[in-house]
């Protein structure tokens, strides 16, 4: 060989060695399949379903499916990247499912009209898609880096979502209608935009301006946290902030009093935690954001005080109470598991605008418990996952998570929550969220100092108690230990 082919073969070698040591993309895993979820749910308009099936299911709830099958194959199995272990958030779906198949099993053994019958078929396979959501982001979504990236696409996708609103608002035009994606149709042809107190009342992409309104006040909370933390870290900040005006815009946007509720009980949550600088940070946001609004939209802020100041008077109240004889008479016939999920449904019954109510009229005690539980499991997860954690950013995204739950289970007692996918599919997602994030804090807690753990492990393996037997760390050896497993 001469000694040109020899730094021709040296010189490949470098390239080959540099080239190793690129970073490799992350192969596609639970929070992959999770992006998918948020973005489908969110950009595709609520009311589009798939053309040709016996019952509707729409492109999330399909996703949603998928992801149960995932998370079923995956625990039979060691390959597929699933964490393993028990955590109270997959115990509460469980508990959750299991009322559910005890109500379907009551309900159908006794005479049922044929279209409760189908409707209850049809709410079944929904409310397990999005159990499917829950399991697949508990065990599926592992390390704190792929937790953010679940958790900042919802972010992005709600400013998305909050243009969309602005758009129909501010100018009183629906792109919703030009979104129809082949093999897809409309189950119904309601507008979009409503009116109320003379003002437009938006929804974006959701099925209702109230779910718009709840799903914004959920996930502001989320592009506040990345806002902040990249301002502490110095990095760029101005991406997020936007994120957090244009979901604030669209919460405003939907004239909605549900949402402001909701807001109210996360920031609570969010003022008790926080450090007194991000209080007046804080503070001093929201004086700006009001501030331009005011000077957009002139009159949308008082239709909202109003909205408060004339509750007496609003008929939207006095609905909302009137069912309460109707609801008290039916759940005597079926105090403990209910009539049947969906059996109770408009015009053919009263509206009950209120999820609590409606679950143990369709679902029993046993099941508005169960319902509830889901959501209170997922308010301590993420706030044990706080007490855990050393690191401020996720001790941060721990009491977030915490106060994005609050919203919901506020929520839930304003509206028939459970009658509309948006705000479902993220509801469950964030549970999720939260119980992958005190798996996280658990294994790095188990975890030796200085070991994988520490330095780049993922969230999952462990269950309450600390790591599974598969993720534990190995004994000592005169080898190099191995990386951690991707």
């Amino acid at each position: 060989m001469t000694a040109t082919d020899s730094r021709a073969a040296a010189a490949r070698t470098r390239a080959l060695l540099e080239a190793s040591a690129l970073p490799r993309p992350h192969r596609a895993d639970g929070a992959t399949v999770g992006v998918v979820f948020v973005v489908v749910l969110m950009i595709v308009p609520a009311r589009l379903v798939y053309r040709g099936l016996s019952f509707a299911i729409t492109p999330a709830e399909s996703i949603g499916l998928f992801a149960l099958v995932w998370w079923l194959c995956a625990h039979f199995t060691s390959t597929l990247g699933a964490a393993k272990g028990r955590t109270l958030v997959r115990s509460a779906v469980f508990v959750h499912a299991a009322s559910l198949l005890a109500t379907y099993a009551y309900a159908t053994a006794g005479p049922l009209p044929r279209d409760e019958v189908e409707l209850a078929d049809h709410m079944l396979v929904t409310a397990f898609a999005m159990i499917g959501v829950v399991l697949l982001v508990v065990d599926g979504v592992r390390g704190r880096d792929r937790l953010d990236l679940v958790l900042k696409t919802v972010a992005v996708m709600g400013a998305v979502l909050g243009v969309v609103g602005a758009v129909q608002f501010l100018f009183t035009f629906d792109p919703t209608k030009y979104m129809v994606l082949p093999g897809l149709r409309y189950t119904q042809e309601e507008l979009f935009i409503l009116e109320r107190n003379g003002l437009s009342r938006v929804a974006a992409t959701t099925g209702h301006p109230i779910e718009f309104a709840v799903m914004c006040a959920m996930i502001l909370p989320i592009a506040l946290h990345f806002a902040f933390q990249a301002r502490e870290r110095g990095g760029p900040a101005l991406r997020w902030w936007v994120c957090a005006g244009l979901i604030g815009a669209g919460m405003v946007f939907s004239v909605s009093r549900s949402a402001f509720v909701g807001l109210a009980g996360a920031a609570v949550v969010l003022l008790a935690g926080w450090p007194k600088v991000r209080r007046l940070l804080a503070a001093g946001a929201v004086l700006v954001f009001l501030g331009a609004v005011k000077l957009v939209v002139p009159g949308v802020l008082g239709a909202i005080v109003a909205l408060f100041t004339n509750i007496s008077n609003d008929s939207s109240l006095r609905w909302r109470t009137m069912d309460y004889a109707a609801a008290t008479t039916e759940i005597g016939r079926h105090p403990w598991l209910g009539r049947g999920l969906g059996t109770w449904y408009a015009p053919k019954y009263l509206v009950f605008d209120n999820q609590y109510i409606l679950t143990t009229v369709e679902t029993g005690i046993i099941g508005v418990l169960a319902f509830a539980g889901l959501f209170a499991a997922g308010i301590w997860s993420a706030l044990r996952a706080r007490r855990l954690l050393a690191d401020a950013a996720s001790r941060d995204l721990g009491l977030t998570l915490a106060a994005c739950l609050v919203v919901p289970l506020i929520g839930a007692a304003t509206f028939d929550l459970r009658a509309y996918a948006v705000i479902t599919g993220l509801s469950f997602l964030l549970v999720g969220a939260a119980g992958a994030l005190l798996r996280e804090a658990r294994a790095a807690r188990a975890a030796p100092p200085g070991g994988p753990a520490d330095r780049a492990r993922p969230a999952g393996g462990a269950g309450e108690g600390g790591l599974s037997r598969a993720d534990a760390p190995a004994p000592p050896s005169t080898s190099p230990p191995p990386g951690p497993a991707r």
